[in-house]
């Protein structure tokens, strides 16, 4: 794959990638960012390999779903406790703004276990197929039907609550 061929590439995948990453990290633009800056490069050092033997798409995607499940461990690794009461006792000087508007969505799609999160976003957000989203996570069409459907049922629990 030529330099060229693969901007072009990621010029169309560039909007859903970043979507995705977004969803995935709860809003947190920055750290959206991050793992889809990670994506790119790894991609482009990857090009080389990629044979077309799946869309391009569900290549890039692949990559990115394994970044962020690197920086997820590599997040909890560098975590430390912190005091919630504290937390919730910290003033911003800052009103709430537009891009808070989605976080009730975010914040069930949290909670929800992580495969089932990933199936929804890429299924609801992305509007991916279940055998592409099958090949993004590198499980069985069966296996995404499961999850799909779980994280369904966990999403109507947590907004009737």
């Amino acid at each position: 794959m030529t330099k060229e061929s693969f901007i072009d590439l990621v010029k169309v995948e560039q909007d859903p990638l970043r979507r995705f990453l977004l969803a995935l990290c709860s809003g947190d633009s920055e750290k959206a960012d991050d793992i889809a800056q990670d994506t790119l490069m790894r991609a482009y050092v990857a090009s080389g390999s990629f044979l077309g033997l799946s869309k391009f798409r569900t290549w890039l995607f692949r990559i990115a779903y394994n970044c962020y499940i690197d920086h997820l461990r590599k997040q909890h690794l560098d975590s430390v406790p912190v005091d919630g009461g504290e937390v919730l006792r910290i003033e911003s000087e800052y009103a709430p703004d537009v891009s808070f508007r989605f976080q009730s969505l975010y914040q069930a799609l949290d909670k929800l276990p992580q495969k089932e999160k990933v199936t929804i976003i890429l299924f609801y957000f992305e509007d991916r197929s279940i055998k592409e989203i099958a090949s993004i996570l590198g499980v069985p069409v069966g296996t995404v039907k499961y999850h799909l459907s779980r994280g369904r049922s966990h999403l109507k629990e947590m907004i009737r609550l």
